[in-house]
This record gives C-alpha cells, sequence and structure tokens, in this order.
C-alpha cells in the first residue's frame, strides 16, 4: 500500500513533502453548498451595496466600515464559481496559473478584509456605547475613509505573497490550484490563517462582554436602542465563531498531525483533509450572514425594507377602485 500512496497522494511543493488529495467527496458534497452561498452571498451583498449607495441619506464613520465589509464580501463572493468549477474537476485547475495566482489572492484578501472590517465594526461599537465620549466617536468620515484605505493596505501587504510564484502545480495528469496544502512546514499562509482568526476573535470577545457588561451595569440593557446595540454585537461574535472556529480547528488538527507524524504516510491525512476543505467553504457562508450586521446595526436597513414593502403594498391598493369601477359599469 505505501507505494500507492507515495504515488498518488504525495506530492513536492516548495522543495517540500507534501500530500494532495482528490476525492469524489468534494466533487459531489461543496459545488452545490459553493452555489448555494454565491446566490444567497450576492443578493445579500449586492442589495447591502445598493442601499448604500443609493438610499443612505447620510454617511458616518460606523457606516464607512460597514461598506467597506460589504465591498469585500461581494469581492470574495464573485470568485466562488471558480472554486464551484475546480472542485466539479476534481481539484483540476483548467484556467492556468494567472488566473489561478489571482483568484488565489483574492480570496485571501477578502476573506482576511472581511475580518479585520468585522473587528473594526466591533471595536466601532464598543466606543460609542463603553466610552460614549471618546475622541474616536466623533472622527469625521475622511478620517474614516483613510482609516479604510490603511487596513485595505495592511490587508493586501499580507496576502500579496500568492502573487508572486508559480501556484499552479501539475499533479499526475492535473493541475492543482490551492492555497492550502499538507506539507512538513508550516508556511506563511497557514501563520496568517491562524492569526487572523485568534487575534480578532480575543477583540470581538472583549467588545461583547465589555458592551453587555457595561449596558448591564448602567441598567440600560431593555431600553429599545441599546438593546440594538446589544444584539448587534452579539451578532457579530456569532457570526465570526459560526464561519471561521471549524475550519481552524480543523488546521490545527492537520498542523499538530504533520509535526508529530510526519508526511511519509499520506493515507492518515485523508479524512482530516476532507474535513479542512468542508469546514473552509463554511467560511464564506460569513458573506451571507454579514447582510445580518448591516440590519442590526443602524434603523436605516430595517426602515427601508418597511418603506419598500409598504410602496409595494401601495401599488396594489389603486388596483382595487378600478376593479369595482368596471364591475359596476
Amino acid at each position: 500500500m505505501k507505494p500507492y500512496h507515495q504515488q498518488d497522494h504525495f506530492l513536492e511543493i516548495d522543495k517540500k513533502n507534501c500530500c494532495v488529495f482528490q476525492d469524489d467527496i468534494t466533487t459531489n458534497v461543496l459545488p452545490p453548498v459553493l452555489g448555494l452561498e454565491f446566490v444567497f452571498g450576492l443578493l445579500g451583498n449586492g442589495l447591502a451595496l445598493w442601499i448604500f449607495c443609493f438610499h443612505l441619506k447620510s454617511w458616518k464613520s460606523s457606516r464607512i466600515f460597514l461598506f467597506n465589509l460589504a465591498v469585500a464580501d461581494f469581492l470574495l463572493i464573485i470568485c466562488l464559481p471558480f472554486v464551484m468549477d475546480n472542485y466539479v474537476r476534481k481539484s483540476d485547475w483548467r484556467f492556468g496559473d494567472i488566473p489561478c495566482r489571482i483568484i488565489l489572492f483574492m480570496m485571501s484578501m477578502n476573506r482576511q478584509g472581511s475580518i479585520i472590517f468585522l473587528t473594526v465594526v466591533a471595536v466601532d461599537r464598543y466606543f460609542r456605547v463603553v466610552h460614549p465620549h471618546h475622541a474616536l466617536n466623533k472622527i469625521s468620515n475622511r478620517t474614516a475613509g483613510v482609516i479604510s484605505c490603511l487596513l485595505w493596505g495592511v490587508t493586501i501587504s499580507l496576502t500579496v505573497h500568492l502573487l508572486g510564484k508559480e501556484r499552479s502545480i501539475r499533479h499526475h495528469n492535473t493541475k492543482l490550484c490551492s492555497g492550502f496544502s499538507i506539507c512538513h512546514s508550516i508556511g506563511w499562509h497557514d501563520a496568517m490563517f491562524l492569526l487572523e482568526f485568534f487575534l480578532p476573535l480575543g477583540i470581538i470577545l472583549f467588545c461583547s462582554a465589555r458592551i453587555i457588561w457595561s449596558l448591564r451595569k448602567r441598567q440600560m440593557d431593555r431600553h429599545a436602542k441599546i438593546k440594538r446595540a446589544t444584539n448587534f454585537i452579539v451578532v457579530v461574535a456569532i457570526v465570526f465563531v459560526i464561519c471561521f472556529l471549524p475550519s481552524v480547528a480543523v488546521r490545527i488538527r492537520i498542523l499538530s498531525l504533520v509535526h508529530t507524524m510526519g508526511t511519509k504516510n499520506c493515507d492518515i491525512y485523508r479524512s482530516v483533509d476532507l474535513a479542512f476543505f468542508t469546514t473552509l467553504s463554511i467560511t464564506y457562508m460569513n458573506s451571507i450572514l454579514d447582510p445580518l450586521v448591516y440590519y442590526f446595526s443602524s434603523p436605516s436597513f430595517p426602515n427601508f425594507f418597511c418603506t419598500l414593502i409598504s410602496r409595494c403594498l401601495r401599488k396594489k391598493v389603486p388596483d382595487e377602485p378600478e376593479n369595482n369601477q368596471s364591475s359596476s359599469v
């Protein structure tokens, strides 16, 4: 059996011994999941961007951060059809090396951008609730825009390495295009994957706990507006943990196995590799759930939907007198 595994699953990437798998399960299960995430994510974030651009009467610093979160989610979502095609073809990339680099860069950059802006939104709400008189609550829209540009610059600088060298690697009769491999070393990409989860997680949990504790201490948690702030930060924390914790936990398990077992016997990684790419697809649910963050962030979003529904109902009402008049004639 050993030569079989070496031949079918062993691959040398950048002079590192790696294990790769091309399973039928990912071909059958993941494309439908990604397809649903693409449809709902495109609708949710497309509608959010439409509201931001054409229906918000005033802009605040918090809304600028939310707008950038929606942009990051939208740019991530439009990459999913390429990932779906790759899974359908059993991880056989057909678009060439340059598109492979661009897609991996876009996926990583916007996943990280989404995490960063979700964290910034939590920090912004923390200062507004816990420290209402802090100078950060009075920053101008221009300053918020500059901060957003700087955060995008940081995100790009941390992920631009994916554009630097060939990413499409031949394996037997196929071309692989993946940012994550099981190799006998921890690369920069793995380190950033873990750091971009644990650092924001600590910040978001801290902000959530401090906001809830502060409101209950002041006995303000029953007020409607304050309850919205509490619901908002709870939604942010829940969305973050549900979407990103499973893939990080599985990746840590893979790195632990690599550290103790090496990559000589690739067969021991088959199940955890499948679990990782399955949970990685769950991270894209973040782009579906983030519209809930927009909804709870401000009355503008629920008010927009109420106005839209009322307009639709008004259009149906005038038709009734006409029908009555025609019937009387």
